[in-house]
């Protein structure tokens, strides 16, 4: 659990004061999250999450927030930013931009099955399809020039054989981001425990902390690369077939991919593996102050770039590989 910035109830009250909420019954600090602080809010007129933004500057939480925002204009199963008194969406809080978003119902899936992968695939396709209107751009803060400024800072933690793995990996993905494919919002992040399900339906999509405008299938392979892999045995880190074609052909029964991004998906999921596996390095070795702080393993997005690297994967026809999935009311 990550707690950066602690907020007591009495400053939560104060600073609840300018929103039409109601006052506070209960608040809980979020067992999860690495980037920011976050809190669960009840008041007497709803269920709703205080974040805390700890490395965003305030003047990239409007793209952050307008996108949710019109995310859930659009029927996409995401949080709504609430607007204070003023119709602003964040204030300061303790030092920290802060804004309020409605709570959504359902839990996250830490074992998913076929169902649960073909859910994920067409919320992702219809988020995209949405942020297609969405006009503002922001660059991705965790793209290559980022992967060259952490490689820098982590190379000192890494053995022989790792080092090598990320300068022969910087090296293939060079490059990366000039390509033609169809780029929009990204939700840059879509990892199991940032989708809530009632049942096999996808009820949430949270944590908006990495959006940015970057390649779509990019977004595509982030999620394939934490919701379609065993995790046990000889073969961690591997795709699954099955969960694959499950997640990729809902995504794409709904925007299809064209002969780009099907030709980049090996490229895509590395460049994937490779982000993730620099960020989970950057915050074991260089981590943050903060009350309460959870850092995840790198060595499970080593083990996946290593896979990826090992094992070129290419997509399947995912007409072909597609389930019937209905989209959610």
């Amino acid at each position: 659990m990550s707690v950066y910035t602690p907020v007591s109830p009495e400053e939560l009250e104060a600073w609840l004061a300018r929103y039409v909420v109601g006052s506070p019954i209960e608040f809980s600090a979020i067992a999860a999250g690495i980037e920011n602080t976050n809190y669960f809010v009840t008041t007497e007129k709803g269920r709703f999450v205080l974040t805390l933004y700890e490395r965003l500057p305030a003047g990239e939480l409007p793209f952050y927030l307008n996108l949710m925002a019109h995310l859930a204009r659009a029927g996409v199963e995401c949080p709504a930013p609430v607007p204070d008194r003023t119709g602003a969406l964040f204030s300061v809080l303790n030092g920290k931009p802060a804004g309020l978003v409605t709570r959504l119902d359902g839990y996250p899936i830490e074992t998913p099955d076929v169902a649960h992968c073909a859910a994920v695939g067409a919320a992702l396709a219809r988020l995209h399809i949405a942020s297609a209107t969405y006009r503002a751009r922001l660059g991705n803060r965790r793209g290559p020039s980022w992967w060259r400024q952490a490689a820098r800072a982590v190379r000192p933690f890494l053995d022989t054989d790792q080092n090598a793995l990320l300068a022969a990996e910087l090296k293939f993905q060079t490059g990366f981001g000039k390509g033609r494919m169809p780029r929009g919002a990204i939700h840059g992040d879509l990892f199991c425990d940032n989708v809530l399900f009632v049942g096999n339906s996808v009820s949430g999509i949270i944590d908006f902390g990495f959006a940015a405008t970057d390649f779509l299938a990019y977004d595509l392979a982030i999620t394939v690369n934490d919701w379609c892999i065993a995790n046990e045995g000889a073969s961690r880190g591997a795709l699954v077939p099955g969960l694959v074609d499950a997640l990729a052909g809902a995504y794409h029964v709904m925007r299809p991919l064209n002969d780009d991004e099907r030709s980049e998906w090996p490229a895509l999921l590395r460049a994937a593996a490779l982000r993730f596996w620099l960020s989970r390095l950057y915050d074991l070795h260089l981590p943050r102050p903060g009350e309460l702080v959870h850092a995840h393993d790198p060595e499970h997005f080593e083990r996946i770039l290593r896979a990826r690297v090992a094992e070129p994967a290419r997509l399947r026809d995912p007409l072909h590989a597609a389930p019937r999935i209905p989209a959610n009311p």
